[in-house]
């Protein structure tokens, strides 16, 4: 049985900082590119980015140079760290390695 799990997210100010982890089983991610989405309140999901299993990164945008995404494949774990956050960035934040989706974990930044 294939499992997503994402964690690390929270409250945070604007400006601040969160490590988000997108831990695996299940699948052997070392040959998966793994990427992360996002869903607003009231927005459709979007994406922010991707690492491939060669380690190539891409992102949306609107990261600007704020995030950056690494991934263990030992520990099967894939990491989103954020930072100069903004309130615009608020959303559940999503982990999905072809075709699974993990639940999601809450980011909120406050003003």
């Amino acid at each position: 049985q294939v499992e997503l799990v994402e964690s690390g997210g929270g409250l945070v100010q604007a400006g601040g900082s969160l490590r988000l982890s997108c831990a695996t089983s299940g699948i052997d991610i070392s040959i998966r590119a793994m990427l992360w989405y996002r869903q607003a309140p009231g927005k459709q999901r979007e994406y922010v980015g991707r690492i491939t299993s060669d380690g190539f990164t891409d992102y949306a945008d609107f990261v600007t140079g704020r995030f950056t995404i690494s991934r263990d494949n030992a520990e099967k774990t894939m990491y989103l760290q954020m930072s100069g956050l903004k309130p615009e960035d608020t959303g559940v934040y999503y982990c999905f390695v072809t075709p699974y989706w993990g639940q999601g974990t809450q980011v909120t930044v406050s003003s």
